[in-house]
């Protein structure tokens, strides 16, 4: 048996070791109390740190740059940076995507500007820049234009509509036949608007100078000497011309001879050009493209003979007192239902697209001919006649265009069908 002072000295041990116990559980979780205050202040002072730095960035980017937009990424970009206070952790840095809205006018100085023209100035034809307009000559195939088949052409066609038309039956036509299209031309109300405004009419006297018919595609300048009444009603003009003789016109045969307001423009605006060649003629034709992005910010008009131009303001006038049908004034020819169609389809005028390099046909004196795309400057393109090797400007959508003229034949057959 052990002593009773063995029996006292281990229960004294056995207290003392359990009090150690006791004393070193209570140490740890101090201790780890100890830490999880210490990492609970840290991730506060990362906290605070973190939005320091954002709102330092935010006021740069805003002073650096106030109206600049930044581009958003899926994945914010990690900055690692050590604290001070805690050289043992790190502080990930977020960026702050600032996204400003910029007003239009800065959206469209910002986007690039149209490429200049393609061709020399011997060569330009359509600039808006040009002081003079291009005429045809005597013997251009435009003024005497002809098409075995005078159809026309349906105007029923969705926003956006593509064509590619079958040339196997034309050994001479291209491999690859072009698209046809007829997509929105604009997309502003005064860029495709086609109503005449409601203006009061502009007085016409006795003494006014005005530009008037002398003959078909001759128009000059000339003086209102008098104006006649007929019995039926209607009001002739008698008008002397600067160059010798006098005509007895109407009003939808005289034109102003001031340069016209905008608000007075509209797509179908029967006008007179300045001729190139010969600075006291003037052209009829309809005015068929306001100014846009798209064209450059000039006016394309349909001269009566189907040429197609670009022209400055300064270079057209307004016919006094036009039909109410402004394609009753066009002689009878294929031209006169071609601008019915295009004036019917507009603002999606049916238009074919060519490359610089690609080969077409081309009517011209009657006849298909070979030809090569030279440049293609909105609407218009020029064409290299390979026999004679003369260039010509020619619309998209002209009728000429052996491939528009196929296209045309074939929507005026699926109208007759849809119709029986």
């Amino acid at each position: 048996m052990r002593k009773p002072e063995e029996e006292e000295e281990a229960a004294i041990a056995t207290v003392k070791t359990e009090q150690q116990k006791s004393k070193m559980e209570e140490a740890d979780v101090a201790i780890m109390e100890v830490d999880e205050m210490e990492l609970q202040e840290s991730d506060k002072r990362v906290e605070n740190q973190t939005k320091r730095d954002e709102e330092r960035d935010d006021e740069e980017n805003m002073s650096d740059f106030p109206c600049k937009s930044v581009s958003s990424t899926n994945e914010s970009p990690s900055k690692e940076t050590e604290l001070k206070d805690g050289p043992d952790l790190l502080n990930v840095k977020r960026a702050v995507v600032v996204l400003t809205r910029l007003p239009d006018y800065k959206i469209s100085a910002l986007r690039p500007p149209t490429p200049p023209q393609f061709y020399s100035e011997d060569d330009s034809l359509s600039s808006s820049d040009s002081d003079m307009q291009w005429e045809p000559e005597d013997d251009s195939s435009d003024a005497e234009f002809s098409l075995s088949h005078n159809k026309k052409r349906t105007g029923r066609h969705a926003t956006a509509h593509t064509s590619r038309m079958n040339n196997n039956n034309n050994v001479n036509a291209p491999e690859q036949a072009p698209v046809i299209i007829s997509s929105v031309f604009a997309h502003c109300s005064n860029e495709t608007t086609k109503v005449r405004p409601n203006l009061p009419e502009v007085e016409v006297i006795v003494d006014t100078v005005v530009l008037a018919r002398k003959r078909t595609m001759r128009w000059q300048r000339g003086k209102i000497l008098d104006m006649v009444t007929r019995e039926d009603g209607r009001l002739k003009y008698k008008v002397g011309f600067d160059e010798k003789g006098k005509s007895l016109v109407s009003g939808h045969h005289i034109a102003f001879d001031v340069t016209p307001k905008l608000e007075q423009l509209y797509v179908g605006a029967r006008v007179v050009v300045k001729c190139q060649d010969n600075t006291f003629f003037y052209r009829p034709g309809i005015l068929a493209e306001l100014p846009s992005r798209k064209n450059r910010l000039r006016f394309l008009v349909f001269l009566d003979c189907h040429v197609a131009v670009y022209v400055g303001l300064p270079l057209f006038h307004l016919v006094c007192r036009p039909l109410e049908n402004v394609v009753d004034d066009i002689p009878e020819c294929p031209h006169k239902s071609f601008m019915t169609q295009y004036l019917k389809d507009w603002p999606y005028p049916h238009l074919t697209q060519y490359r610089p390099g690609q080969s077409l046909n081309v009517e011209f004196s009657g006849v298909q001919q070979r030809c090569e795309v030279q440049l293609v400057d909105s609407s218009l393109m020029q064409v290299l006649f390979q026999d004679t090797q003369h260039k010509e400007w020619i619309h998209r959508g002209s009728m000429r265009l052996e491939h528009m003229a196929r296209f045309l034949e074939m929507k005026a057959e699926e109208h007759r069908n849809d119709s029986d």
